[in-house]
């Protein structure tokens, strides 16, 4: 079969397990986000387990990554070459807490909600789309 066929079907099986977890753990209802990161209100604790077991899940995959050549279907691992902590990861770190903070979204939630068909949902993925392209064409000319 096709290298890049073999990419596709991967990463879409993936894509398909991420947003099953994500729905299946109630990620997809911004309202859970919020409620814990509200540690002053009605607090809804449930979030810390599934961000814990990613962080599990994440610490073997690193694991098993480190004892491999190569991945299956790529000639090496595509893995940060810095470990720098800078102005603009600090920046950009604290921009993506507001937004997660203030929408109750992050990135791969907020794809998989579209599905649900929400103009809350869609207005958020349409302003997300804006930053991510203002920064491609704009912001990050400026490096």
């Amino acid at each position: 079969m096709n290298r890049n066929v073999c990419q596709f079907i991967a990463a879409l099986a993936s894509g398909v397990v991420f947003g099953f977890g994500l729905s299946l753990s109630g990620m997809l209802n911004p309202l859970r986000i919020q409620g814990f990161l509200d540690v002053f209100g009605a607090l809804d604790p449930s979030l810390a387990f599934v961000l814990g077991g990613a962080v599990v899940v994440a610490a073997i995959g690193v694991q098993v990554m480190k004892r491999l050549r190569h991945p299956a279907f790529d000639d090496s691992f595509h893995v940060p070459a810095s470990c720098r902590i800078d102005a603009p990861l600090v920046f950009g770190s604290i921009l993506f807490g507001l937004g997660w903070g203030i929408g109750g979204f992050c990135p791969g939630p907020a794809v998989a909600s579209l599905s649900m068909g929400l103009p809350r949902t869609m207005l958020f993925v349409v302003a997300m789309l804006g930053g991510m392209t203002f920064y491609d064409r704009v912001w990050s000319g400026r490096a």
